[in-house]
């Protein structure tokens, strides 16, 4: 596959912050998408180099999706930041029943299992996080109130900021929609502490990011999954890898008519497989 050398001036949210912007699409990063018979796109952002890399350009800075769980980053954020919880560890759940409210406000005990942490009536936000637990960041919606909601993704511009259904269900059901190019351009505020919010909760967000730590790199990221309007289910994975101190900033899409497919482990088998062969893993970036 062959790699094609682009100058973009503007693109809409990341790379519009900086004046002249220099572009690789890399189609030889296709054959992971095709391996595995997914459809997608992938960017990634040198931020010492300011260069971008980027596979399926068009789906990258014009489709847009339901966020799905990694809406979980910006709720966790605006949680924090006015104190409806007060940290990672802060329980979510009904903590007087043991069991989960819905959003009819029916409740519906379940017994925590090792294999499916989500189950459990009451949970940390660090575990709710790590695991994408749905239930748990519904309850947290209600406690933070949709008028709080909206006032954070409008000063944010969040994607085309519509939570016009639920309070408990609007970033799941497609109402709410973000870019990948918006994505990226939020994990990397979120790193560098260049959001809206103190700089306490950023940094709570960041260490729930943390997935893997060793003497060669960090990997962080968050993943979510949901089922896009026209049945497909959609997979993001979104986050930064960090060599020598430099980070490198990512966001994976990818999405398959085939909804038992389990779009997140091929997700994280090709996030892999391309920060591979980018040279990543070894410490030498």
């Amino acid at each position: 596959m062959s790699k094609r050398f682009f100058v973009f001036l503007i693109l809409p949210f990341l790379l519009a912050s900086c004046a002249q912007n220099n572009v690789t699409e890399d189609d030889s990063l296709k054959q992971y998408f095709d391996a595995v018979g997914v459809t997608g796109t992938f960017g990634m952002f040198d931020n010492g180099q300011g260069h971008f890399t980027i596979y399926n350009l068009k789906r990258f800075r014009d489709s847009a999706y339901l966020p799905a769980a990694t809406f979980d980053i910006l709720q966790s954020l605006v949680g924090i930041q006015t104190g409806v919880v007060n940290n990672d560890s802060a329980l979510i759940g009904d903590l007087q029943t043991g069991a989960w409210v819905d959003s009819a406000g029916m409740k519906a005990s379940h017994m925590p299992t090792e294999n499916d942490l989500c189950r459990a009536p009451v949970m940390m936000l660090s575990e709710a996080f790590r695991f994408s637990c749905t239930k748990a960041f519904q309850e947290l919606s209600h406690r933070i109130g949709k008028d709080t909601l909206k006032k954070w993704i409008d000063s944010l511009s969040y994607g085309n900021k519509d939570i016009s259904s639920a309070v408990d269900t609007f970033w799941l059901d497609n109402h709410l929609t973000v870019s990948a190019d918006e994505q990226l351009g939020l994990v990397k505020k979120l790193y560098f502490d260049q959001l809206p919010f103190h700089a306490r909760p950023q940094k709570i967000v960041r260490r729930m990011m943390l997935r893997e730590s060793n003497s060669n790199y960090l990997l962080s990221y968050k993943t979510g999954t949901g089922i896009r309007k026209d049945g497909h289910s959609l997979t993001w994975i979104l986050g930064w890898v960090e060599e020598n101190k430099h980070p490198y900033f990512f966001v994976l899409n990818l999405d398959s008519a085939d909804v038992a497919k389990d779009l997140k482990s091929n997700g994280l088998n090709i996030l892999k497989d391309i920060l591979k062969q980018m040279g990543f893993f070894q410490g030498k970036k």
